[in-house]
């Protein structure tokens, strides 16, 4: 039976950065037929079996008519609820309240006044995407004035410590794919690095990775942390990248949960994970 998937973009990038080559043999020796099409397009996504956000990355600017699209998508995966919840980084206080392993993170919303740490912290906007706003600063330096361009701009300012270990670790990613862990690949630091051409995200230095148990420990408890919070199974989300750092005291944080729209890594890591992810669109519509 031939199904229709649709890989989702944004005008910028309409087919992708290119991580996502692999999906689409991988989803059409399943039998699908694929497309790309972005989400702003006049592309009917209600025809389509499976409506799959991939490179959707420039919806932080229009946030509301974004999440107003996902509501309107009945075959979107990860769904509108998820995304909604997710695209606003204040999710990580609710993993926090949970009781998991979070990096420090306080909420400043437009009106209030900031608090800033003692070591050397992050400032950036609680609706964003590829590290755009987010700035560092030293141990004392005073972030009020980008903290006021963040509010003039709309934004709640999220502002955590940051941690030193990105410097010489990276962030460790590690991908779930209907719930179950497929892969994991490093990542370099991006703050100070340069914007790709296409304006969207700043550029990374990417590579295979091994993670150790307690990094997966932490990832699983990520997972179903974040699912109960939004009542769902673990297995009805498509795809999950879980985005850890070292603290000061060896031990793994979570620094983001990405269920909206990540790159998955499929460049760096085994032949098998993209049929992994097609058969994960399979089992989302079983």
């Amino acid at each position: 039976m031939s199904r229709t998937a649709v890989l989702v973009s944004c005008a910028e990038l309409p087919t992708g950065d290119g991580d996502d080559d692999a999906v689409v043999p991988a989803l059409t020796s399943l039998g699908f037929s694929v497309e790309w099409a972005p989400w702003d397009s006049s592309f009917d996504f209600s025809s389509a079996d499976a409506v799959i956000l991939r490179a959707t990355w420039d919806y932080a600017a229009r946030r509301p008519e974004f999440l107003a699209w996902c509501e309107s998508v009945p075959s979107l995966v990860n769904s509108a609820a998820v995304v909604r919840w997710n695209t606003d980084k204040s999710y990580l206080v609710e993993l926090l309240d949970a009781g998991l392993a979070v990096v420090p993170t306080s909420l400043v919303a437009p009106g209030s006044s900031p608090s800033f740490p003692s070591s050397d912290f992050v400032v950036k906007p609680s609706v964003g995407a590829g590290s755009r706003g987010a700035a560092r600063f030293a141990s004392g330096a005073d972030a009020s004035a980008h903290v006021a361009s963040l509010h003039a701009e709309g934004h709640t300012a999220l502002i955590q410590p940051y941690q030193s270990s990105v410097d010489t670790d990276g962030e460790l990613a590690l991908v779930y794919l209907g719930g179950v862990y497929s892969h994991a690949f490093t990542k370099g630091a991006m703050l100070g690095s340069t914007l790709d051409s296409s304006g969207l995200y700043l550029a990374e230095e990417l590579a295979p990775a091994s993670p150790p148990a307690d990094a997966v420990a932490l990832a699983e408890d990520v997972l179903d942390a974040a699912s109960a919070l939004l009542g769902i199974l673990r297995a009805e989300l498509l795809y999950a990248r879980v985005d850890l750092v070292r603290g000061a005291d060896g031990k793994p944080l979570l620094l983001e949960l990405e269920l909206a729209e990540p790159s998955l890594g499929f460049r760096q890591t085994d032949p098998g994970a993209a049929m992994r992810f097609a058969s994960a669109v399979r089992q989302q519509l079983a």
